[in-house]
């Protein structure tokens, strides 16, 4: 299993953590072994959440790829103000504690634009999340000028969006577009006419997970 860079310093203050509060409590007493399965079962839990998938893509330039381990919670046409300025169809992803917490790349293409946005950490399903909290907005326009935007949302536990995209940096379709730390959601804004292969309540893998292909006509 590969552990992601942004998790090495957060596995280490957890286990220096844990270390101090199991040396605290007297060896002898009887919620000592409570604790120290508690702490195994935190500390496990933290390094799953930074593991790292080794996943082979087939790009295919007419594909959307799921940017995301989850659930889709979300399609639905909405008006879209912050880079396009017209109505797109929104899919949105819900990624709970368990899952991979790495963000990949839809589309292969050109990084249009990026914004951090600061803001609050309302659980990450709930709707008004897409606008309210804490999140960054990536646009990558593939070879054919047909854009995606990529919105990496914090949640209620997450509190650190990670997106290493550049602007005007060419990105390939299944490569790394971040992290986000702790249950979280993302959003993927598209074209209207957009062939969508996913339904509500559907479990999706990153990378793999067709999400929508792009209109030939």
């Amino acid at each position: 299993m590969v552990i992601h860079k942004e998790g090495y310093r957060f596995i280490a203050y957890t286990l220096v953590i844990l270390l101090i509060i199991n040396l605290v409590v007297p060896y002898y007493s009887p919620i000592n072994y409570i604790l120290y399965g508690v702490s195994l079962i935190i500390f496990m839990t933290v390094v799953l959440f930074f593991r790292t998938p080794d996943r082979k893509v087939e790009i295919d330039e007419n594909s959307i790829l799921c940017p995301a381990d989850g659930k889709i919670v979300a399609i639905e046409e909405v008006e879209e103000n912050e880079y396009f300025h017209e109505k797109r169809l929104q899919v949105s992803i819900f990624m709970s504690i368990t899952n991979v917490h790495v963000n990949w790349y839809p589309v292969s293409g050109t990084v249009k634009y990026i914004k951090y946005h600061p803001g609050k950490h309302l659980v990450a399903f709930h709707p008004k999340t897409s606008l309210k909290n804490e999140r960054t907005t990536t646009v990558v326009e593939n070879n054919n000028q047909r854009a995606v935007l990529i919105r990496q949302i914090a949640g209620a536990i997450a509190r650190r969006v990670v997106c290493y995209a550049k602007e005007s940096k060419q990105v390939t379709q299944g490569n790394e577009l971040g992290i986000i730390k702790f249950g979280s959601r993302v959003d993927l804004l598209l074209p209207p006419n957009v062939d969508v292969q996913v339904k509500l309540n559907q479990k999706v893998t990153g990378s793999k997970t067709i999400i929508a292909f792009f209109n030939k006509a």
